[in-house]
């Protein structure tokens, strides 16, 4: 049940990061209340799994997940660039996070 816990605050991680953004600096009411319930959220449940999970191992993994979901969404969505680098970049940090997991069982 940790890893769901942290797998769903990850994904509210990019929503956080993703209306915040369309906030535009908090002067959009709608997606700054979003911004604002989805971090709560992603910290509690963040918190959860940190009963049970490691530090070393619950928060790389919860910024991990937000880091690619955030370009992922930048790119598909926003249209913000995709170079070869950033893409490489992107595999290394899911590659990592594969080993965080793999490190725990």
């Amino acid at each position: 049940m940790p890893w769901i816990y942290l797998a769903f605050a990850g994904l509210l991680e990019i929503v956080w990061a993703f209306s915040m953004k369309q906030s535009e600096g908090f002067t959009r009411l709608g997606p700054s209340l979003i911004t604002l319930v989805a971090m709560i959220a992603s910290f509690a449940l963040l918190a959860l799994s940190m009963k049970t999970l490691p530090l070393s191992i619950a928060y790389p993994v919860w910024t991990g997940i937000g880091a690619v979901g955030a370009f992922a969404v930048g790119v598909l969505v926003l249209g913000e660039a995709a170079s070869l680098t950033r893409i490489a970049a992107a595999v290394l940090i899911v590659a990592g996070l594969v080993l965080m997991k793999l490190s725990t069982d």
